[in-house]
């Protein structure tokens, strides 16, 4: 019987967002489904010792082998998937929502003549628009509440509206401004139609634009001097505000859609596929596939849908990708033909999501898309076995003696040739090694090749250094241990290609060193060049090594990112200091309300001046020096 630790995930691979997780057997079969506010947090607890779980839990665990999950925007949306799942799979070792107990909805009877907002567990009403369910009927009940100081319908039993046209009196809601009393004529049936619309409009996800109008409102009502209002449309605004949060994992009952999420490097695609059959997910599928050579996110989709859908999954109605891929209408024939080869009536549609609920699930999908794929690269490069084969096929590739056990990464970073920077990031073993990285500053360089030509100087010096040179002034010499500037790599990897690998090789002959092996990535082809090589060295693209040169070169070039940035910001920041009048705060001000450097220098006189504290004289210095000094 294979035990926990086998399948067991690493606590770093599992995500701190809400989401639900289903433990499985070795058929697949779903033994558990669950949900969490912090997935890391609550998975951690079913590893623990085994003495220390309940019963139940214990035999749940010892039985499981795999778990998996699934990440969504709130705790709402985790009951509510968590919900679905339970009923979908009958998982045996679950006790709830087990019954066939029906859940509360907020319903909008859209087809009366009068409507009127409820929440009910009745499914069905002629002419209803329903939003729901949902978990916690406190919850939208209070929620409702809330909407109607914002939206005020009626919300009252067809006896209690009777009672009110009869006698001309509302009710205490209409008194209060919850109810707009079209029973006693305050306005016309038409008129609160128009409201019921407004209500139904913003359950339906278009939130934003009312919440968006009503701060136009409450603004025209300031400057106005009318504070009755604004103060009432304020109250309106924050109802709404707090009103339940969406719920982008229950859709409408008629949706019938496969939503793809899609993540992608240089070597590998992670691709989510999220079933949704009337309105609820029904599964989930996710696979990882190697990438080809340049390829764009359309044709990704392009190859993910010709081979997502087999004789177990029928395409949906609705397709909904990222990017819609160029021959998006053939693709239609095809998966429509697949269709109704299963007995199903209909056409495919393929279209991206750009705004309401789908559109939501579609963001939900393309989160757990790219944490699959740092999963997965989380895995390969933690793996020992695959770690000892990539440097292992590093040594035959490049004609090595041995395999490189310590990899050195040198990128070059600048901005319009100003701000240069280089960064030396270390792996040993396979692993980053972030203790032994090492930031330079690079006074002045021709261009990238003579920029790479310095830094390989520098850092070649401390290996060119006799052992027994004699201390400077006395002092005793430095010890020489693997933490060391001086511990020798076995690969020096550049960024770059043909120009900058020969920098480098000159870099080694002029420090008198010819014992050490280097190569450069060119990010083209991802070619692997040699110095005085007339023809790249081309590594699968599956292949552990070519794997991990890339990530060798992409943690070199965000360490050089980074630390150009900072030297940007530090530059910036001095010349600022010589603007009479501006102290630390309104630079700090200042570079906060810009958001980037870049953009700081390139604002205007007038849009310095929106900053709060920055007046028309010091926007005029400041744009000057920005100009002069920057």
């Amino acid at each position: 019987m294979a035990g926990r630790d086998e399948w067991r995930p690493k606590r770093g691979e599992i995500p701190t967002e809400p989401g639900v997780y289903r433990f499985h057997d070795e058929h697949g079969r779903v033994l558990y489904v669950g949900k969490a506010k912090n997935l890391r947090s609550r998975l951690s607890n079913y590893f623990q010792p085994l003495s220390s779980l309940h019963e139940r839990t214990r035999r749940m665990v010892t039985t499981a082998r795999g778990v998996e999950w699934t990440v969504v925007g709130s705790e709402l949306e985790a009951l509510s998937l968590e919900y679905t799942w339970i009923k979908e799979f009958a998982p045996p070792f679950n006790v709830k929502f087990r019954d066939d107990k029906s859940y509360p909805s907020v319903a909008i009877t859209l087809g009366e003549r009068v409507p009127r907002v409820m929440v009910t567990r009745t499914r069905g009403i002629r002419g209803a628009r329903y939003f729901g369910p949902y978990t916690k009927v406190w919850a939208v009940r209070e929620s409702v509440d809330l909407m109607l100081k914002a939206f005020p319908m009626r919300s009252c039993s067809d006896a209690t509206y009777k009672r009110a046209n009869a006698t001309g009196r509302p009710c205490l809601l209409g008194d209060i401004g919850k109810c707009a009393a079209p029973c006693v004529g305050r306005v016309t049936p038409e008129e609160h139609r128009s409201i019921a619309l407004d209500f139904a409009s913003f359950m339906a996800g278009n939130d934003e634009t009312h919440v968006r109008r009503l701060r136009q409102q409450m603004d025209a009502a300031a400057r106005e001097l009318d504070y009755e209002t604004a103060a009432r449309l304020r109250d309106q605004i924050g109802a709404l505000e707090t009103v339940l949060a969406k719920n982008a994992v229950v859709l409408t009952d008629d949706t019938d859609a496969d939503v793809f999420g899609i993540a992608h490097d240089q070597l590998a695609a992670a691709v989510q596929m999220f079933i949704v059959r009337g309105g609820r997910i029904r599964g989930v599928r996710g696979w990882v596939v190697d990438t080809e050579l340049d390829v764009t996110l359309a044709e990704l989709v392009d190859s993910v849908l010709q081979n997502a859908y087999d004789d177990t999954v029928v395409p949906a109605r609705e397709v909904i990708v990222p990017v819609v891929p160029d021959d998006a209408t053939a693709l239609q024939t095809v998966l429509t033909e697949r269709r109704r080869a299963s007995g199903e009536r209909g056409g495919v549609v393929i279209k991206t999501a750009v705004r309401g609920e789908k559109a939501a699930l579609a963001a939900t999908v393309a989160t757990n898309a790219s944490g699959a794929l740092v999963q997965y690269s989380t895995r390969r490069s933690a793996d020992f076995t695959a770690r000892s084969q990539a440097l292992n096929d590093l040594r035959d590739a490049l004609g090595l003696d041995e395999a490189p056990l310590r990899l050195e990464c040198f990128d070059v970073s600048h901005l319009g040739g100003t701000n240069q920077v280089a960064s030396m990031v270390v792996f040993e073993d396979g692993l980053p090694r972030k203790d032994q990285y090492r930031k330079f500053s690079i006074a002045q360089a021709a261009d990238d090749t003579d920029a790479i030509y310095q830094v390989l100087r520098r850092r070649l010096a401390y290996l060119s250094a006799p052992d027994d040179a004699e201390p400077v002034d006395g002092a005793a010499p430095e010890p020489r241990s693997k933490t060391a500037f001086h511990y020798r790599p076995g690969l020096l990897v550049i960024d770059g290609g043909q120009p900058q690998v020969a920098a480098a090789a000159r870099a080694l002959r002029d420090e008198g060193i010819d014992d050490l092996a280097v190569c450069g990535i060119a990010k083209r082809l991802e070619e692997i060049w040699l110095p005085d090589s007339e023809y790249p060295v081309i590594l699968p693209r599956a292949s552990d090594a070519l794997f991990l040169l890339q990530r060798l070169r992409d943690e070199a070039h965000r360490f050089a990112l980074r630390y150009q940035r900072t030297t940007r910001s530090r530059d910036i920041t001095t010349v600022l200091t010589t603007v009479p009048g501006l102290g630390p705060t309104r630079i700090r001000q200042l570079l906060t309300h810009f958001g980037s450097v870049a953009r700081l220098r390139a604002a205007s006189v007038d849009e310095l001046r929106g900053v709060d504290g920055i007046g028309a004289t010091t926007a005029e210095l400041v744009h000057r020096a920005l100009r002069s000094g920057g």
